[in-house]
């Protein structure tokens, strides 16, 4: 017992780390114009159907492990993990090598993509430790203490994935190609 709350410890110190440095990295980076680089702009549709992509496995993944499929349920949530690290990359390198766009939205329609993009990045920032201790309990075997924290990070992890779909299509009209 003493062994697994160690690991544990050491776990959540990681976990902390990175949910620190991850947010500071990106803002860093996006700050960062690569000089004389070719645009990257085929990447938003491919990590705006990634998003899309990781919210179906959401979804999926909570179906199997009400049907029982553990071993389903876990790969579908490594995937998961894994399309929003790629997801990752794809923005911040993007965003190194194109200017941002700007919403060309009026009115109302402009509240509300500057609600949902608001929320979607406090919510994607809020989500990496949420994810990561999730995670991490089920990987430490702590399945009570899993389900507990997966009632609350699925659905913020499932309104980041489809809120970053819904912010690509309202501002892809405004992309400079």
């Amino acid at each position: 017992m003493a062994k697994l709350i160690d690991k544990e410890k050491r776990v959540n110190r990681a976990i902390t780390v990175v949910s620190i440095i991850v947010p500071l990295l990106v803002a860093v980076l996006f700050g960062v114009k690569i000089p004389n680089s070719e645009p990257l702009s085929f990447l938003p549709p491919i990590y705006a159907a990634i998003n899309g992509l990781t919210a179906i496995l959401l979804i999926i993944a909570v179906w199997a492990i009400k049907r029982g499929k553990k071993k389903t349920h876990q790969y579908l949530m490594t995937s998961c993990l894994g399309l929003s690290c790629l997801f990752l990359i794809m923005y911040v390198a993007y965003h190194m090598t194109s200017d941002s766009t700007t919403f060309g939205g009026e009115g109302v329609i402009r509240i509300v993509y500057l609600f949902i993009l608001i929320t979607h990045i406090v919510l994607s920032i809020a989500i990496i430790p949420l994810v990561l201790k999730t995670y991490s309990r089920a990987y430490l075997k702590n399945y009570e203490a899993h389900r507990r924290l997966a009632k609350i990070t699925f659905p913020i992890w499932l309104y980041v994935a489809i809120t970053g779909v819904v912010v690509y299509l309202m501002i892809s009209p405004y992309y400079v190609h």
